[in-house]
């Protein structure tokens, strides 16, 4: 099995230090420095999700990828996020999908942050030129995504764009529930009871372990129980991690 992620990569870098005091001149943390951790971020976490599962897989993401970056300030003791930085917002660019030739790969993730590398054009002509197509995004769903075989979004998401699904779109989500597992099709799908650290990247466990098992088995049900598994690993590590 072949895969292909389509999609915007950044490079995720937590900060971890001690917090102990605020500062005199104003009430804020005064923050000490410890270490420093650095991953490929967005789609690239999806690329290395699906390495780490032993797929074979190919990228389609910005080139300038390092130089759009994501720094998290964590006090190291309770894992509290202190601030977050962003740099690069306006590097993304455009990818042209119509020289990708999808007929060489079995399924296509697309990890869709919504900063402009795809647009919701593109990502239909994505799914009707993909035998599988596996859709995590940060747009509001539209008429748009109803070449996609899935779609993964989050609570959060779901409420946010639910006056606007068909039941066509409906029937395609799995919604994401955090602790409390999965949604698709009415029914919820459990995940195991962990203790959880840190919830950032667990979408992107989530939809690679999905799209692995249901291309190579063809059941949705039995992929999303896989996928709750995954992602309850990587939820008890710090940062950003693969399965």
């Amino acid at each position: 099995m072949k895969f292909l992620v389509i999609g915007e990569s950044c490079l995720d870098v937590f900060v971890y230090g001690q917090v102990e005091r605020l500062a005199p001149e104003a009430p804020v943390p005064v923050f000490n420095k410890e270490t420093i951790t650095t991953n490929p971020g967005m789609a690239s976490n999806v690329l290395e999700n699906l390495r780490a599962l032993r797929c074979d897989v190919e990228l389609c993401t910005n080139k300038n990828w390092c130089d759009v970056k994501k720094t998290r300030y964590v006090e190291t003791k309770s894992n509290h996020m202190l601030l977050r930085v962003d740099q690069g917002e306006d590097l993304y660019g455009n990818c042209d999908v119509t020289k990708i030739p999808f007929d060489e790969f079995d399924c296509v993730v697309i990890s869709d942050y919504n900063k402009g590398w795809l647009t919701s054009k593109q990502i239909n002509y994505i799914g009707k030129h993909s035998k599988i197509s596996v859709l995590d995004t940060k747009k509001i769903l539209g008429s748009w995504a109803r070449s996609m075989t899935f779609i993964k979004i989050n609570e959060s998401e779901y409420e946010r764009t639910l006056s606007v699904l068909t039941d066509e779109i409906i029937s395609k989500l799995i919604v994401t529930l955090g602790p409390d597992g999965a949604m698709y099709q009415n029914q919820t799908f459990s995940c195991p009871d962990v203790a959880r650290v840190d919830s950032c990247g667990a979408g992107d466990t989530f939809v690679a372990a999905f799209a692995k098992h249901f291309t190579e088995h063809g059941d949705v049900e039995d992929a999303i129980r896989v996928a709750n598994e995954a992602a309850s690993v990587v939820v008890q590590k710090k940062g950003v991690s693969t399965v």
